[in-house]
């Protein structure tokens, strides 16, 4: 434990701020890399040594990784007294509550939790039983729509009696929506289950509901503390605007440059409208970011200035000033790729740097394409991150069925995921039959399988028999044997162990090595000191709330990473890549309606320029295959709100014959931005040329080579490699800023920014 005396010497005047306001409402506004997981450590141990119970304290993050980091923190902060910290994710907080308060709702405290394959599982069955056309009604599609109304407090029965959610539904020709939503829910309940939705949910409706409960919460949670609110939905607001209504001790901690995630119910509103709640609150503002160079923290100042909604704030870095923002111009996604490729390489031999100090990052998956294939040819080890998680492959999701039955044995998605995994005679016109004699007796599919007799003859009826009674067996044995004993034996009596050990083939060994390395992790977990509750039932609640960036068992491999940029929120490279910056990619199509929108889409690219410790490159292709079609691009209007003071244009690519003619006038569009507030926010798109343009295009003479442009002077003439031969009228500014103001013959008059433009200076 640090000594008293100087375990806040560390903090900067405004951290140290924050950290010391230890009552009442507070926000803390924390810019990229400005260290706001050290202030939600060092705030929690500021509490607990200023008299704080530790069972008092809730720290609610984003991801388990988050929390296992904050908790390691203040562990060496304050000792021991962290273990009982109310500390994780939303899910696995109120999952814990729910558990202890299953019983007012009507669900076992042992309830499962479905993951968004088995929801979308238990909806491909209601869709096929409705005889509904899974087209219109996509299980995905369905799913979101759900999910949707769940995160904003919709029952099935308020979703049915909202007319304009029914109109809605009809105009679209999917009027069975409310029907679908409310089988959804009663089968969820009847297989005691709940999806990650329902945690949310289920806790707002047990605040709700039982007022005793609310009370007992709100006094037990004295303090709390939210990481990353710009990221919380309707529903998390409210569940901790309930919690916080007694004491009012609440910290929200965030920034709301970086709320990207609306597609999924974030709401930025809830961080914008903080103060409104709480007219006494106290704002803090974090502004020093300590991860990046003055220049990439420029950079991203001044694309965050063009957003209208938001809270204001001067980020800024004392670091070195930095190698400017290189923008990187292909001719093609596939060159895109080449060119990126070749830079990482170039930079990892003269720096001596390793692969995993660099990342690229892409607006969509689709973008991963012809990065992959540049890296390959040059023998460059990538991963991708965001693809499938250890826990979501077949073996792992089908051993842990095993487990989930076991102590759930109304789970009807993971009775059916192993009833006849490995073969045992039970097929799926046996399941059908499972599951309507269920509904035919309104009993649970389990009641049918342990009674087969009653519903089957002979054959069938052995077999769903000799299963019933594995299961039991199993749940014997997971009362008096530890997690990693048990889980070994349900996974060699199942006959799954044995499955894969016979199949021989790579692919075969890597699913057994993938099981063992399931139950190696449920071995450490049985061997953890932090934990008095060891049991197998215990790590499964783990395992479901697991989320997708805590399981990367090859994390430490030596590897560029790629991924999209909203995977890479909460990321950190020394050299980063963002790709695609074009019109229509980046920002999105689909963002181009409305400002709210578009607003998102320039978060996004903050996000993306705020990764990078010491090295930005930004890159674009003017051509790109879309749906098997070559489309011409155009630069993203993002490129154009950039400072041109921090920029370095890399336009040395040379285009194929065939595409000589896209974009020619890309450079000079540069050129001649006016750095005032009024451009930035008002970027106009470039137009796309026309085929008549086009040819207009001027042909350089044969012998030209761009001339040293430092002593040009009025009355000189010129040629221009694309805007052929003129005459210089005017220059302003001081170097290297000087602008030239040129008269061409062929397209009149243009502003060019010397530094950039290569001119060609022609004999008197």
């Amino acid at each position: 434990m640090e000594k008293d005396q100087d375990y806040l010497s560390g903090l900067n005047p405004e951290q140290r701020a924050a950290v010391q306001q230890l009552r009442g409402p507070v926000m803390i506004i924390a810019g990229a890399g400005s260290g706001k997981t050290r202030v939600i450590t060092y705030r929690v141990a500021h509490l607990i040594r200023h008299g704080v119970d530790s069972f008092n304290i809730l720290v609610l993050t984003f991801t388990n990784k988050a929390a296992k980091e904050m908790r390691e923190r203040i562990n060496k902060l304050v000792g021991a007294e962290a273990k009982n910290i109310w500390m994780g994710t939303f899910h696995s907080v109120f999952a814990k509550i729910l558990r202890v308060e299953a019983d007012k709702l009507g669900y076992p405290n042992n309830f499962t939790i479905y993951d968004t394959d088995d929801s979308k599982s238990v909806l491909r069955a209601i869709l096929k039983e409705l005889n509904l056309d899974d087209k219109l009604y996509s299980a995905n599609f369905v799913y979101n729509r759900i999910s949707a109304a769940k995160n904003n407090l919709i029952g099935w029965q308020e979703y049915q009696g909202n007319e304009q959610i029914q109109i809605d539904d009809s105009s679209t020709g999917r009027g069975q929506l409310g029907l679908i939503y409310e089988t959804y829910v009663k089968r969820c309940y009847r297989a005691g289950a709940m999806d990650f939705d329902d945690l949310l949910f289920k806790t707002n409706e047990l605040l709700k509901n039982f007022p005793d409960v609310l009370y007992k919460y709100q006094n037990k949670f004295k303090f709390l503390m939210v990481d990353e609110y710009q990221d919380t939905n309707f529903s998390q607001y409210l569940i901790v605007k309930k919690l916080a209504a007694i004491n009012e001790n609440i910290c929200v901690v965030g920034d709301d440059a970086q709320s990207i995630y609306a597609f999924r119910g974030a709401n930025i509103q809830n961080i914008l409208n903080f103060e409104k709640d709480y007219p006494d609150l106290k704002v803090f503002k974090l502004e020093q970011n300590y991860r990046s160079t003055q220049n990439i923290v420029n950079v991203a100042n001044s694309i965050i200035a063009n957003n209208k909604e938001q809270l204001k704030k001067h980020v800024f870095s004392e670091k070195e000033t930095g190698d400017k923002i290189k923008v990187m111009r292909a001719f093609s996604d596939n060159e895109e790729g080449k060119m990126v490729s070749e830079e990482i390489m170039q930079q990892r031999s003269t720096k001596g740097m390793k692969w995993h100090d660099f990342a690229i990052l892409y607006r969509t998956n689709a973008q991963s394409r012809s990065m992959e294939e540049a890296l390959r040819k040059l023998n460059i080890p990538y991963k991708i991150y965001g693809g499938l998680s250890f826990y979501q492959r077949k073996e792992i999701k089908d051993l842990i069925a095993y487990f989930r039955l076991t102590f759930n044995p109304n789970d009807e998605e993971a009775m059916k995921r192993v009833i006849n995994y490995p073969r045992r005679g039970i097929g799926d016109t046996t399941v059908d039959r499972i599951i309507v004699a269920a509904d035919q007796n309104g009993v649970t599919p389990w009641e049918v399988v342990i009674n087969p007799s009653k519903f089957f003859d002979g054959r069938t009826s052995g077999a769903v028999g000799v299963f019933a009674t594995m299961i039991q067996s199993f749940q014997v044995i997971t009362k008096t044997m530890p997690a990693y004993e048990a889980a070994q034996h349900i996974a060699q009596h199942s006959g799954l162990l044995k499955d894969l050990y016979e199949d021989k083939s790579v692919e075969g060994l890597n699913r057994y090595e993938n099981i063992q390395e399931l139950l190696n992790g449920i071995k450490e977990f049985s061997e953890r000191e932090d934990i008095e509750e060891k049991g197998l039932d215990v790590f499964m609640q783990d395992v479901a709330l697991l989320t997708n960036d805590d399981n990367d068992k090859n994390k430490d491999a030596d590897t560029v990473s790629l991924m999209t940029i909203h995977s890479s929120k909460g990321l950190e490279f020394p050299q980063v890549y963002v790709v695609g910056l074009e019109e229509n990619l980046f920002p999105s199509q689909m963002s181009l309606n409305s400002r709210t929108d578009l607003e998102e889409e320039r978060r996004l690219f903050y996000v993306a320029t705020t990764r990078a410790e010491s090295k930005l490159t930004l890159s674009y292709a003017t051509s790109r295959f879309k749906f098997g079609t070559l489309i011409n691009c155009e630069p993203s209007r993002f490129l154009d709100e950039i400072d041109a003071q921090y920029l370095e244009l890399d336009f040395s690519a040379k285009p194929q014959a065939a595409q000589s003619s896209f974009f020619s006038d890309e450079r000079e569009a540069w050129s001649t931005r006016s750095k005032n507030s009024e451009t930035f926010s008002k970027p106009k798109p470039q137009p796309v040329k026309t085929t008549a343009m086009l040819a207009k295009a001027h042909i350089p003479s044969p012998n030209f080579a761009p001339s040293d442009t430092s002593n040009l002077q009025v009355g000189m003439e010129v040629e221009h490699e694309r805007f052929g031969f003129g005459k210089v009228i005017s220059l302003e500014g001081n170097k290297p800023d000087v602008k030239a103001t040129i008269f061409f013959k062929e397209i009149g008059q243009k502003q060019l920014l010397l530094k950039f433009a290569k001119l060609s200076i022609l004999p008197k």
